[in-house]
């Protein structure tokens, strides 16, 4: 869903510019979530034209993480795509692709004849250690304990307990793909980044007019934050619930769509919500795949924690529509693993932000929260693998911190008013897409 999203989005946004749009999925998905949201969209867009392929299904075993191996799969499947595309009617102008098949668009984008551009979905920081990573692979005494930091020149270093887990070991199912898609990236012609000037300002000119990584990244386009779109959904319980808050009196917690936390860090979690005594709207998960998700919340929570917690606050366990949730009026803050589109949908709201990452690229973003000035991080708080609990009295600590820093609430608000001009007509943002479009018209 992380991908899907930022795809729907960009999508709608072209729709909205009279292109006419093709949407291809690769079948099957992993989550229900996925496929659920594909259908509704294009239910709700029908002048869309959909190509589902299946995608070759690779060996595997239990231990393989279902999306590591969903994105490996659809990489190697991408070459089916030309003929099911070099009879599109009207022929198309340009593929926007995942950076994620980034090693195998290409070869079919030039039988087609047309440019391919390719959708980060990640900030330009992490993209930017993802064009590092061949250099970076190259040398494993980078990971040597005598140092703390890798020093990508031109830009700030990047500490190592930042960089994923996974790539110090070029075997990894998750590094080897993004090693393949980052030796591809440059012939891209241009990378469509959901990201805004005034969270990454210094990144971003450094790589589009300081020559950083010239020889490995294409122009770098923000043109965040995307633009949301409707699907016509009956109203969550929980929207009614936040209906009846005060404004900016409920903390959202949400770890995003493929983190379980422990039970015993979702017990510690819900100490330290209910000692903070604010409001609180939390989503759980207690497996990556939702489709695996089958424990119930009382089960989860007990019915003690429910009972005390009724009149102040709610759990829910499913798919919820976050950026509605981020955009209500009664959200005052936002406990988050910091997934990108996590980030710039509070970005996006001005909602100040308790960052708590989990793996990826998430630390990296940790780090562009805090610089931003959109909120707080507690870089001892574990993550990819660190078992070590954080305990309730720490998690009541940062929700009370978040809540009552008025000059960190003013900040976030003032970060909300950046990206809401970016996106809005003549934005900075706007325009940078608006320039694309025309390119192709030519």
């Amino acid at each position: 869903m992380g991908h899907l999203t930022p795809f729907l989005r960009i999508a709608s946004m072209l729709l909205r510019r009279n292109c006419a749009v093709t949407l291809i999925t690769a079948t099957p998905t992993v989550s229900a979530a996925e496929s659920s949201h594909i259908s509704s969209f294009l239910h709700e867009h029908p002048q869309v034209k959909h190509v589902g392929f299946q995608i070759i299904q690779l060996p595997h075993s239990k231990l393989d993480d279902p999306f590591h191996l969903q994105f490996e799969s659809t990489r190697r499947s991408v070459h089916l795509l030309h003929p099911l595309l070099s009879s599109s009617s009207p022929p198309l102008s340009a593929i926007f692709a995942d950076l994620a098949v980034a090693s195998s668009i290409t070869s079919v984008s030039a039988k087609l004849g047309i440019p391919h551009y390719l959708i980060s979905t990640t900030s330009v920081k992490f993209l930017c250690l993802i064009a590092y990573l061949p250099e970076l692979i190259s040398d494993p005494a980078k990971f040597d304990h005598s140092f703390t930091e890798v020093e990508i020149s031109g830009l700030t270093p990047f500490p190592i307990s930042s960089i994923p887990p996974p790539f110090q070991d070029p075997n990894h199912l998750f590094t080897k793909t993004l090693l393949q898609n980052s030796r591809a990236l440059s012939k891209a012609k241009g990378i469509f980044m959901n990201s805004l000037q005034c969270l990454e300002a210094e990144t971003l000119e450094a790589v589009n007019n300081g020559g950083v990584l010239s020889h490995s990244l294409p122009p770098l386009l923000p043109i965040g934050p995307l633009e949301l779109y409707e699907i016509k959904t009956e109203k969550g319980q929980y929207m009614t619930w936040l209906d009846r808050q005060p404004a900016e009196s409920v903390v959202y917690v949400s770890f995003g769509s493929r983190t379980a936390m422990s039970r015993e860090q979702i017990r510690e979690i819900s100490k330290g919500l209910e000692r903070s005594g604010h409001r609180f709207l939390w989503v759980l998960k207690s497996s990556k795949v939702d489709t695996e998700d089958k424990i119930q919340l009382k089960d989860l929570l007990g019915d003690s924690f429910l009972e005390r917690t009724k009149n102040k606050g709610t759990a829910v366990k499913g798919w919820v529509s976050q950026a509605e949730i981020l955009e209500h009026p009664s959200v005052g803050a936002f406990v988050s693993h910091c997934g990108w589109n996590s980030v710039i949908e509070a970005a996006r709201r001005g909602v100040p932000v308790v960052a708590w990452p989990q793996h990826g690229d998430q630390r990296l973003n940790a780090e562009i929260v805090q610089r931003g000035e959109l909120g707080i991080w507690d870089r001892k708080w574990g993550w990819d693998g660190d078992k070590e609990l954080v305990c309730g009295e720490e998690i009541e600590k940062k929700i009370r911190e978040v809540m009552g820093d008025e000059k960190l609430r003013k900040m976030a608000k003032k970060v909300g008013e950046e990206a809401r001009k970016a996106a809005e007509t003549g934005g900075s943002s706007e325009k940078v897409l608006s320039e694309v479009l025309e390119f192709l018209q030519k």
